[in-house]
């Protein structure tokens, strides 16, 4: 059977396509790199004619056409899964809402009915012989959100990678409403964080941690990044990758020799992800690789699933813990910097993995807007601060002077785990702190 008819049926101009949005409707865009920015600046062309337009997306990589032409909100309200670092300085202006998830939660929204979509807009590359659409390097929550959808439109663009499955990595024509051909540019790049002296200290110490056949996951930012680049130049062995977001540094590992997948329990030999971000050289990797397996957030976070691979790492940012062990790394105060995304997923997940560690990274100060230098481990979190881990669940926490575990620890021995572990100069302070908020006993020694 061939699907030629129907998909020029399908086939119309952005202008045509996006005629379906009406006053009062939840539009929702694509994914990190796999959003339609095609579709977002026909759609922002008609401000005018539109009220009260629900905008939802996952990290759109750049200031979206409807928010730079619509300043004031008159015509569209702009949320945001998960921020980018464009979301993040909208949001400081109001123009931008964060929506709370625990990421591996994600599909079940629109399952449950929760998110009402009437139009989903999205981003794929060209149908095959057998009708089918590749979601690309965005997994994630795109087909539970176009399933929910009473319309769907989808930008086709040539240029992007073939993500092969996993499962749910592609879509159907029948599934799709609207098809248009976009200027087929190639996916954004995100370019490596920069690392710093002590990313690379908190790299070495974690590196320590990690056996041969291993299981990682890895965050977003330049401590993650520094982590796998010394693990692709180390002598590790048959490591295997279970983790929420591809980076460019797990293909250095493959590379090297260093990923073989051979000691998962699931998805044996198979590099598990659920969005990938990076340069054209991952893209260039992805693309129609077996090796590589592409799957919604509902399996990929699940920490039921994750845990069934024994030493799983864990490696994430945090922007400050607190000395009873919570992590705040969604939020600095009240301002919102990015969201929970996967992070708690993944510690819960370590601790239920055999031999398992999950490590919360951070570089023990910082320097405010005053150039003072402060300490991110504090008696207690910033007020406004956002909990990403309880203490409860969180399990390791590193900076450049060491490793705290904090399981099975009382208040006062986490305390003193951390504060071993926080900048010199801030030691006492943080134990006089602590004696004051009754964590702390003066019978108790460093």
């Amino acid at each position: 059977m061939t699907y030629t008819a129907e998909y020029q049926k399908k086939l119309v101009s952005a202008e045509e396509a996006v005629n379906v949005v009406k006053s009062g409707d939840l539009v929702h865009y694509g994914e990190f790199v796999m959003n339609s920015f095609y579709l977002d600046a026909a759609l922002a062309a008609r401000k005018e004619e539109l009220e009260n337009v629900n905008i939802r997306t996952v990290t759109f990589p750049m200031v979206p056409r409807v928010v730079a032409e619509d300043p004031e909100r008159k015509h569209f309200i702009y949320n945001d899964w998960h921020f980018s670092g464009a979301s993040r300085k909208l949001h400081d202006k109001n123009l931008c809402n964060y929506i709370s998830l625990t990421y591996h939660e994600g599909p079940s929204f629109y399952e449950r009915g929760y998110v009402p979509v009437d139009v989903a807009m999205i981003k794929v590359g060209p149908m095959n012989k057998h009708g089918f659409f590749n979601l690309g390097t965005s997994n994630s929550i795109t087909h539970a959100f176009c399933d929910a959808a009473k319309i769907v439109i989808a930008e086709v663009n040539e240029s992007m990678p073939r993500c092969l499955g996993g499962n749910r990595e592609s879509m159907h024509i029948s599934e799709i409403d609207y098809l248009v051909h976009g200027d087929n540019k190639p996916l954004i790049q995100l370019p490596a964080a920069p690392v710093s002296e002590a990313d690379k200290t908190i790299a070495k110490l974690v590196l320590a941690e990690i056996e041969d056949g291993a299981c990682l996951q890895l965050g977003i930012g330049g401590m993650p990044n520094a982590v796998g680049a010394m693990i692709a130049q180390s002598d590790l062995k048959d490591l295997g990758i279970h983790t929420e977001m591809m980076v460019d540094s797990f293909v250095d590992m493959y590379e090297n020799g260093r990923v073989s997948g051979k000691c998962k329990a699931i998805d044996k030999g198979r590099m598990v992800y659920t969005f990938a971000m990076g340069t054209n050289k991952l893209y260039d990797f992805l693309d129609d690789n077996p090796v590589c397996a592409s799957y919604p957030v509902s399996y990929t976070n699940d920490p039921y699933v994750i845990a069934q691979n024994d030493n799983l790492v864990a490696i994430n940012n945090a922007v400050e813990v607190d000395l009873y062990g919570q992590v705040a790394s969604e939020s600095s105060g009240p301002r919102h910097i990015s969201g929970t995304g996967g992070q708690l997923d993944f510690i819960t997940a370590s601790y239920k993995s055999r031999g398992g560690k999950g490590f919360v990274c951070l570089t023990s100060t910082y320097k405010d807007e005053n150039g003072e230098l402060q300490s991110r481990i504090k008696p207690i979190l910033t007020p406004g601060a956002i909990v990403t881990v309880p203490r409860s669940i969180n399990f390791y926490v590193v900076t450049e002077f060491g490793i705290a575990m904090l399981k099975a620890k009382s208040s006062w021995e986490r305390a003193e785990a951390l504060i071993n572990i926080a900048h010199p100069d801030f030691r006492d302070e943080l134990i006089k702190e602590a004696e004051q908020n009754r964590i702390w006993v003066k019978s108790n020694k460093l």
